[in-house]
């Protein structure tokens, strides 16, 4: 698959705002990798801006395993470590800076995090690339989907969002996929051998690059960040969600070639991007 020219080309006199300033919502005590692993996957794919926000308990830590040019916002935090509801008003004002939200990788399933993951998806009017514990707050409140929306659900989370079963959903991915993009009028990204990609005008993407090496943790949220920076360099939603799980798995089997599928941890994709990304133009 070749990429498109706006990805491949940029304009002499490009600044870094030309390419998006992405704003991520991520990570807790406990899962501060998936945040950084996010960011990277954005920054490796053109992302001109790259800004965390995470608990403030983890702005020291990351800073010492963060890529340098990842930026950091602290927030307002649980006595556990998770972001606070207490943090929506600096998460408001920030997000008028930017240009997609992402939200979701490495939350967690606290009470007070789901809340004001709910809050920023039902009231903050950015394009926004929902992943993992976002996904979560979401079950049982679909509506508060808008169709500037990207939803990147693995089978279990997707049977969350529905109040189904994973053998439900798999038995009949496409079907599933067509009627809730269509109804709730979003992007959704059906992760899985095979990935999946709809809109809400019925459009399908059936992925065929990666391998079962890439079922490893941080591998989704490399993909979150790919889309978000495809998004913010001004590819529409299903676009930017299908180059970004195309690449996403090639950069996977370069990887594999490399270190093999047992041993392919999240960090080997984010390495082989470029080198898919040439394979691509």
């Amino acid at each position: 698959m070749r990429l498109p020219t706006r990805l491949l080309r940029r304009r002499v006199k490009s600044n870094k705002s030309d390419f998006g300033h992405i704003f991520i919502l991520a990570g807790s005590r406990i899962y501060s990798g998936a945040a950084v692993l996010c960011a990277s996957g954005a920054l490796r794919s053109g992302a001109g801006l790259v800004t965390l926000g995470i608990p403030e308990s983890l702005a020291l830590p990351l800073i010492k395993i963060k890529p340098k040019e990842v930026m950091l916002l602290p927030l307002a935090e649980t006595t556990n470590g998770f972001l606070s509801s207490q943090a929506y008003n600096k998460i408001k004002a920030f997000s008028k800076k930017i240009d997609i939200l992402v939200i979701g990788p490495g939350l967690s399933r606290d009470s007070s995090t789901q809340a004001l993951a709910r809050k920023i998806i039902r009231n903050i009017a950015r394009p926004m690339v929902i992943d993992a514990d976002g996904l979560n707050a979401l079950a049982g409140h679909l509506q508060y989907l808008k169709n500037n929306m990207v939803l990147t659900p693995h089978s279990g989370e997707m049977a969350r969002l529905l109040g189904s079963s994973v053998q439900k959903i798999e038995r009949d991915r496409k079907t599933i996929t067509g009627k809730f993009a269509r109804r709730y009028k979003v992007t959704l990204v059906l992760k899985g051998h095979h990935t999946l990609v709809r809109d809400k005008k019925g459009k399908l993407y059936i992925n065929k690059t990666g391998n079962p090496g890439m079922a490893t943790a941080g591998s989704g949220d490399v993909l979150t960040g790919m889309i978000a920076a495809f998004l913010g360099q001004g590819l529409d939603s299903f676009s930017a969600a299908r180059f970004a799980v195309y690449l996403h798995g090639l950069a996977g089997d370069l990887a594999a070639r490399e270190k093999t599928q047992i041993s392919l941890i999240a960090s080997d994709i984010i390495a082989k991007i470029p080198e898919a990304i040439k394979k691509s133009s």
